[in-house]
């Protein structure tokens, strides 16, 4: 794994994240080892419109039962969780962050679905499986923290099967000349963040042999989305000292998120940044 990944990972969970978010939970009263899908949405869901968003491109998609899907770049592995309880798909989550692993595997265990799920250690652009193994390939704010989007969307073409399919949601660059308010959940820096326009992301999708199916630019509805959680984190500033707070990604990120949030509304506001999801299939 490269240099940039190694502090890619080190930035996103530092090891101990287990035992924190398992002490969160007892502290709400629920049992670490017997959990739901829904006591937990709000820590594996970390991408932008959370849940909503991640079944909203799942009903474009046609995904169907037993098919075999990559979860590239699978965080805490909510979606991967998501895909397999209501689609009835087996997942594979790749992630460079070794701690969300390590979450991922307890989370996926304490809901009763390790059995259609599983989590690897790999980055995106060396994936670490056979050609054509999977009937599609998921993606959820992933490239945006990826150096070489190329070498991704190849491993991706070569991981997929004949006219198996690409299924992303993506932040990209906004309309506007002027960078992104940072820190944001992806990057603290500009340095870090490895934002394309759409228009060059469709280009190295197409260079890679992945042909558009269908593209939407779901930006507004990303706002509507960020904006309200916003006025719930604000909320949860004002919370009585010693009170539980509800379950939050503020658990994985830190207290720093609560400004990553601000700063993805205003980004969005500002057309620095936009959010697009659509599907691409492999072309043989």
């Amino acid at each position: 794994m490269s240099s940039h990944m190694q502090t890619l990972a080190r930035r996103y969970a530092e090891a101990g994240l287990l035992d924190h978010l398992r002490r969160a939970l007892i502290t709400r009263g629920l049992d670490p080892d017997r959990l739901s899908c829904d006591d937990i949405a709000a820590i594996d869901q970390l991408h932008v419109g959370g849940r909503a968003a991640s079944r909203a491109l799942a009903a474009r998609v046609g995904l169907e039962a037993g098919m075999r899907v990559l979860d590239l770049g699978c965080g805490t592995g909510g979606t991967s969780r998501l895909l397999a309880a209501e689609y009835g798909v087996k997942v594979v989550g790749v992630d460079v962050t070794g701690p969300y692993l390590e979450v991922a595997y307890w989370l996926s265990e304490a809901t009763g679905l390790k059995d259609c799920t599983g989590f690897v250690h790999a980055d995106a652009q060396h994936l670490p499986f056979p050609p054509a193994t999977f009937d599609g390939v998921w993606s959820q704010h992933t490239l945006l923290n990826v150096p070489d989007t190329a070498a991704a969307l190849s491993e991706v073409r070569r991981a997929l099967v004949p006219g198996g399919q690409l299924w992303l949601h993506e932040v990209v660059q906004g309309p506007s000349t002027t960078s992104p308010v940072f820190p944001v959940p992806w990057a603290d820096d500009p340095a870090h963040s490895h934002l394309l326009s759409l228009d060059a992301l469709q280009s190295l999708l197409s260079a890679a042999g992945l042909r558009p199916v269908h593209v939407e630019d779901v930006s507004q509805v990303a706002l509507q989305w960020r904006r309200k959680h916003t006025r719930r984190e604000a909320g949860r500033e004002d919370s009585t000292p010693g009170e539980s707070a509800p379950l939050s990604p503020e658990l994985i990120f830190g207290q720093r998120f609560l400004e990553m949030g601000r700063n993805v509304m205003r980004n969005l506001e500002m057309e620095r940044i936009r959010v697009v999801m659509g599907a691409w299939v492999r072309m043989d």
